[in-house]
């Protein structure tokens, strides 16, 4: 019997239109599973695959060295890793741009997830009628180009800005404090920009929480702040790795934040990256680059989806 048709159809006698609705639902299947994927390859594996042949190519000018080529009668396969090695061996730099740069994902993820938490539950707990308004003012910053945001955080963190002159003014300061191009103004934007990357996926689980187990937990005598860490926190934990995950990824790239409140002297990769490619004009050495930062990321996020999906597997067991 083959597994793939219906009883019937396996019988040798079906009819047409119980094979119809077979081919139906198989096609069904494949075109829900083949969109994606066929999204993925467009955007992101042609892409990516184009940056890797890049970094192993020889750069003549303005032109790239075939990694295949025939002279006479020799077929030549040629690829240069000298970039990859100089990254790890010879040069420390793109090494601390990246630790720069997931220090400051990092430091940023953990901000926004102590602030974005409880603002969250503060929305999932709110009374249901206000709820949509609630959402919209954390939205609405989205409504606003993203430039003048940032733009608009220069002006307020200027040694002449808004908060040095206030702060002069009620005698708080006797002389405007750096705030500007500092590691702080840095992580500051960082955290205003990301934030509501933070809060939408804590909401969207926290408001799916079922309030019975926490009156549960009362009965049996455990404190609030019991129930919140042993209940709440726990069934929040596909919400928070989601969160960490849409605020951490982006802020490793980061280059517009850093450029403008982190000032010349913030090293992150996004501004190395943008050094290589159009200041030195080394794209070998930028698509190198990029391509081990994908690789960082993307090797430990597939093996923590691994175990997440081995975890998830045992617990229906």
């Amino acid at each position: 019997m083959n597994p793939l048709l219906p009883a019937s159809a396996s019988g040798g006698s079906p009819t047409r239109q119980r094979l119809l609705d077979w081919c139906m639902a198989r096609l069904g299947r494949g075109f829900v599973v083949g969109v994606p994927m066929l999204f993925l390859l467009l955007v992101f594996a042609l892409p990516f695959l184009v940056v890797l042949k890049i970094s192993v190519s020889e750069m003549d000018g303005v032109r790239f060295s075939d990694l295949l080529s025939w002279h006479e009668g020799v077929l030549q396969f040629r690829l240069k890793f000298g970039n990859y090695t100089a990254i790890f061996l010879d040069d420390d730099l793109y090494l601390r741009a990246f630790l720069s740069s997931v220090g400051f994902a990092a430091l940023t993820t953990a901000l926004c997830l102590l602030i974005g938490y409880p603002f969250a539950y503060f929305l999932a707990r709110s009374e249901p009628g206000i709820r949509p308004g609630l959402l919209m003012l954390l939205m609405l910053p989205f409504w606003t180009s993203f430039l003048l945001r940032v733009y608009a955080w220069k002006m307020l963190l200027a040694d002449n800005g808004v908060f040095n002159n206030i702060a002069l003014a009620l005698g708080l300061l006797e002389e405007p404090v750096k705030m500007m191009n500092t590691p702080f103004s840095l992580t500051l934007g960082m955290v205003y920009t990301y934030l509501p990357f933070m809060v939408l996926p804590l909401y969207s689980n926290l408001v799916k929480l079922d309030i019975r187990l926490l009156e549960a937990a009362q009965d049996l005598g455990a404190s609030a702040w019991q129930a919140f860490w042993r209940i709440t926190v726990p069934l929040s934990q596909s919400g928070i790795i989601a969160g960490a995950l849409l605020v951490f990824i982006p802020c490793v790239g980061e280059f517009v934040i850093p450029e403008l409140l982190g000032g010349p002297q913030t090293l992150m990769i996004g501004r190395v990256l943008w050094d290589e490619f159009f200041a030195n004009n080394d794209w070998p050495m930028a698509s190198t680059v990029a391509v081990v930062m994908v690789l960082l990321i993307i090797v430990p996020l597939a093996l923590f989806n691994k175990y997440q999906a081995e975890a998830a597997l045992g617990e229906q067991r």
